[in-house]
């Protein structure tokens, strides 16, 4: 019998029916690990509010939920309420991973500064350490860079985004999984079905909304098209939510162009509008390498994203998408040109070149990478 604790800060919520959901492309992939492990306790943190839509439960009654408190943000007073939980959180996890044979703690994260060193220096288990954001962020917090220098300097394997000349031996790239195979093989019929008409083209942005994440500038370099330009366009779709939502709102009024905004919306439903899309807009300034490009890549959206952390080694320039040489307005509307005026043949190879490597994001592949390289 093979078992596995995981420890993050995924955020969790509880139904009015009492279902516990989770955030959505996390649940699957442990959904997903019951082909490899007997028994699954994951212990995250649970947020007294609605569940968005994204939301999903889990699938098996072999995967347990076990509640750490919500904690975490950017205010001083935020930071302090993680130090003050920070006992409990390490008795939660303590007695979590004394039940199971082996730990995966997913970082960076909050916690991490204090729960990396406990992992460390007090626990015997087997485990491995998933760190998911930027590995070479040079401008990362001062606590992710404290997380990334522990995994550093200690023994157990830890999973990390890229392929780096000076990765320490106990680093291991990993794609993150985000795939089924019957969505691969789907996948490759969209992608030889999709028709691409330069007179009628979809754009989608899937992500939080916050400066951050680069929606600010997604949306003003569209505001900087030609009139005639912005005729070709028929639907700007924008998934996600966040605080600054209205303000974004507000800032597409009269701009005559078609932005959909839809909130937080289900796996399947998002997936839909990657196969009607023909680029996926990501102008983040800092990331690992999000899910959600490979999944719409699957599906013949072309990436235009930002060259940071391992994204370009995934993204080559006018091979497989589109490469920003900066995060500004002015980049982002050369982007967005390169497309408008593409021609069909040039748009179809471009996304026959995007399946090669689908295979690598499949739940199934990581699986077995798990099982020979992590157990």
């Amino acid at each position: 019998m093979r078992t596995l604790t995981i420890i993050s800060h995924t955020e969790h919520y509880k139904k009015p029916d009492g279902t516990i959901v989770g955030l959505g492309s996390t649940v699957t992939e442990i959904n997903h690990l019951i082909a490899v492990f007997d028994r699954v306790i994951h212990v995250a943190m649970l947020h007294e509010i609605p569940a968005p839509s994204s939301a999903l439960p889990y699938t098996s009654n072999k995967i347990t939920f076990v509640a750490l408190p919500a904690v975490g943000g950017t205010k001083m007073k935020d930071k302090l309420a993680i130090l003050f939980q920070a006992p409990k959180i390490v008795a939660t996890i303590k007695k979590a991973i004394h039940q199971t044979d082996y730990f995966q703690f997913r970082a960076p994260t909050g916690i991490g500064v204090f729960v990396i060193p406990y992992l460390l220096l007090f626990s015997a288990n087997k485990g491995w350490f998933k760190y998911a954001g930027n590995w070479k962020q040079e401008d990362a917090p001062l606590a992710y860079r404290m997380q990334r220098w522990l995994l550093k300097k200690q023994n157990r394997k830890v999973t990390i985004n890229g392929i780096w000349p000076d990765q320490p031996k106990q680093c291991l790239t990993f794609e993150n999984p985000c795939l089924t195979d019957a969505e691969v093989a789907l996948g490759q019929s969209i992608i030889t079905n999709k028709v691409f008409d330069t007179s009628s083209l979809h754009f989608c942005f899937v992500g939080r909304l916050e400066e951050e994440k680069g929606v600010g500038v997604f949306i003003e370099a569209f505001k900087m098209l030609s009139e005639i330009e912005k005729r070709r366009i028929s639907t700007i779709h924008i998934v996600g939510d966040g605080k600054a939502k209205q303000k974004y709102i507000d800032s597409t009024k009269n701009s005559g162009l078609p932005f959909q905004f839809h909130g937080f919306l289900s796996r399947d439903d998002v997936h839909n509008i990657y196969k009607t899309s023909h680029a996926i807009v990501l102008p983040s300034a800092s990331e690992g390498f999000p899910k959600v490009i490979a999944e719409a890549m699957n599906y013949g959206c072309l990436p235009i994203v930002s060259n940071v952390s391992s994204i370009g080694q995934y993204v080559q320039s006018d091979v497989n998408g589109f490469l920003l040489d900066a995060i500004s307005v002015d980049s982002l509307v050369v982007a967005y040109r390169k497309l408008l005026y593409l021609n069909t043949m040039f748009f179809n190879t471009m996304g026959q070149a995007q399946g090669a490597s689908q295979n690598k994001f499949t739940y199934s592949y990581y699986n077995s990478r798990i099982t020979k390289e992590l157990l």
